[in-house]
Parts: structure tokens; C-alpha cells; sequence
């Protein structure tokens, strides 16, 4: 895999609506391969706010960390079969968050990095939602299929 990389984070939540709630995103970022571990760095851009969110994804062994630093502050760990909390800053304030990792899933392919999760979702130790959060990283010179 090149340096320069497109990556699509896509998430989902189920929380009781029939309307589940979707994000995705495509943006540009920088790839590394280090100790066995995919490295994906990319800024992350806040409506309204002037300053970005630099974000640090790690996989390593079935296990992703999200590190986030700017406006918002975090470290998320994703452990297949395990519970983790962390405090999600905000410019608002902090959230307690519980990840909840069910199932993961990584691929690992010359040109294509994939990860599928399923969690569940806790904010300050309630249960918010049932989660699905799929990567996929590939070279930018191949574009990113949809």
C-alpha cells in the first residue's frame, strides 16, 4: 500500500427509531505499515468550529485504536469480546463512552485495508446504541469504490 491513501470510514447506529443513523465520510490520508501495525493519519473537519480534529488509527492484531487530538479529545478502543471505556472530550464537555465490541473483522490486502465492527454503544454507562462501523483504505491513485 502507497503513503497516500483515500479512507472511508462508514458507521452506523440502531437506538430504537426504525431510521438507523448513517455517517460516512471519504478523505484524504497518510498510510504507514510499522511493527506489523497499519498506522492512518487523517484531520477530521468540525462544522462551524475553526480548529480540526487529528486522528490516528492503529490495527494491530484485531484490535483498532482511534486517537483523536484538537477539538475533540479521545482515545477509543475497539477489542473483539471486551468492554472499554474512555472520556470523549468535547469543546462542550466530556462524555464517559463505552465500546463494547461484539465482532471485528480485518482484511488485509496489497491495495485495500478492511475492518467491519459491531459494538455496542454506552454514554455514561447507559446503553445508547448498537453500532457498525466499517474502514477501508486504499492507494488514492485507484480512487475508492463505493
Amino acid at each position: 500500500m502507497t503513503k497516500d491513501v483515500l479512507l472511508k470510514v462508514r458507521g452506523l447506529q440502531f437506538n430504537g427509531d426504525p431510521e438507523a443513523e448513517k455517517v460516512e465520510t471519504i478523505t484524504p490520508a497518510q498510510y504507514y505499515l510499522k511493527n506489523g501495525g497499519h498506522y492512518i493519519l487523517y484531520d477530521e473537519v468540525a462544522e462551524g468550529l475553526e480548529e480540526n480534529t487529528r486522528n490516528v488509527i492503529h490495527i494491530k492484531d484485531h484490535e483498532l485504536n482511534i486517537m483523536k487530538r484538537g477539538v475533540i479529545n479521545a482515545e477509543m478502543l475497539f477489542t473483539e469480546n471486551r468492554k472499554n471505556l474512555t472520556s470523549y472530550g468535547t469543546p462542550y464537555g466530556s462524555i464517559m463512552v463505552g465500546i463494547d465490541t461484539n465482532h471485528m473483522d480485518v482484511t488485509e490486502e496489497e491495495d485495500l485495508l478492511r475492518v467491519h465492527i459491531d459494538y455496542a454503544l454506552e454514554l455514561n454507562h447507559e446503553h445508547f446504541a448498537d453500532c457498525k462501523l466499517d474502514i477501508d483504505v486504499r492507494p488514492k491513485e485507484k480512487g475508492m469504490l463505493m
